[in-house]
């Protein structure tokens, strides 16, 4: 003799719209993203996959230099400036930037959030358009930006800390792919 439990069908939703996937615009982007960076990383590598997408952060660092430029209606943005405009640009897309240094030879600042959230794991070669966007602002406006990409999220660390010295070293730049030297066009 067996026993039959019966089973409470679920009720069928009325349409497609009202189905439970956690899909919208952001999402979608983010992961299309992420999944744009991880086949340039698997194909060719992550450093190859790093300078692709640091083309694209140029270019939208131009762009987002311009913009504050122009609602700050100055030619030059100051170094306070700078630093403003970068925690203000990531809170703008929701990360959580914080400067905990600055001075004459360098800006630190430490993120908890990357706007790019869960989808940014594992993909390091994203960080490039922090690295650029920062890179970009930093040296059209001061002259030079070194981006020191010290700690990310992306590689597993709980949190972001990005270095942006102002003047050259008298060392040449590290080897290391998390640095990246940028000079005013």
């Amino acid at each position: 003799m067996t026993s039959h439990t019966p089973t409470t069908a679920l009720p069928r939703p009325s349409s497609v719209q009202d189905l439970p996937i956690a899909l919208e615009r952001d999402v979608f982007l983010r992961t299309l993203i992420r999944e744009l960076a991880g086949t340039l990383q698997d194909v060719v590598g992550i450093e190859e996959a790093s300078g692709f997408v640091s083309v694209v952060g140029q270019r939208v660092g131009d762009q987002i230099n311009g913009s504050y430029r122009a609602a700050l209606q100055v030619d030059v943005l100051n170094r306070e400036q700078v630093a403003d405009v970068l925690v203000d640009l990531k809170r703008r897309i929701q990360g959580s930037f914080r400067v905990v240094e600055e001075n004459d030879e360098r800006i630190v600042f430490a993120n908890s959030d990357c706007p790019f959230a869960e989808k940014v794991l594992g993909r390091p070669a994203m960080c490039m358009m922090t690295s650029n966007v920062f890179g970009v602002i930093a040296a059209e406006n001061l002259g030079y930006a070194r981006v020191d990409l010290e700690k990310t999220i992306a590689q597993g660390h709980g949190e972001c800390r990005v270095v942006v010295y102002l003047k050259p070293q008298l060392s040449a730049p590290s080897a290391d792919a998390s640095c990246r030297e940028y000079h005013k066009a």
